[in-house]
């Protein structure tokens, strides 16, 4: 009688369950960080006993705004593309490559604003546009016709 097998006992199942629906959940999770935009990030870690994914949510600095702006970090954080939470100083060089990018573009849009440097950008050819392939004298531009043809 050494190797009995464990019943199922289906009303003691439903009465742990019902017990346990009593106990205090955590409601509030753990705070876990926040960004330049004010944002509030908490997660509630994984009870794999219980069979519980672990949560994660943040809380808009603008409770009144549905459309809150997210970094990329934090968004991949919730929505578990990343593990750890990303660190202050990641996000704070993060946003330094971004100040550093706008600057860039908005120097070579200066560079090249109309009139400053007429050289600078290619003029468009009159009858092609840019960014169309090549017309060759020798190839169909329409097929079954010959170039000759196409002038007239």
């Amino acid at each position: 009688m050494a190797n009995k097998k464990p019943t199922r006992d289906l009303i003691g199942i439903i009465w742990t369950n019902f017990w346990r629906s009593f106990l205090p959940r955590k409601y509030r999770g753990d705070y876990k960080g926040d960004d330049y935009f004010g944002n509030k990030y908490y997660e509630i870690p994984a009870n794999r006993v219980v069979g519980q994914r672990k949560e994660r949510w943040f809380e808009p600095a603008d409770k009144e705004a549905f459309d809150q702006e997210l970094t990329a970090e934090w968004e991949a954080w919730l929505r578990g593309r990343r593990e750890d939470p990303p660190s202050r100083d990641e996000l704070i060089k993060n946003l330094q490559v971004i100040e550093m990018k706008k600057r860039n573009a908005a120097e070579l849009d200066a560079q090249y604003a109309k009139g400053k440097d007429a050289g600078a950008l290619p003029k468009q050819v009159e009858g092609e546009t840019i960014g169309t392939y090549p017309k060759y004298k020798d190839y169909e531009i329409n097929p079954g016709k010959k170039p000759t043809e196409e002038k007239k």
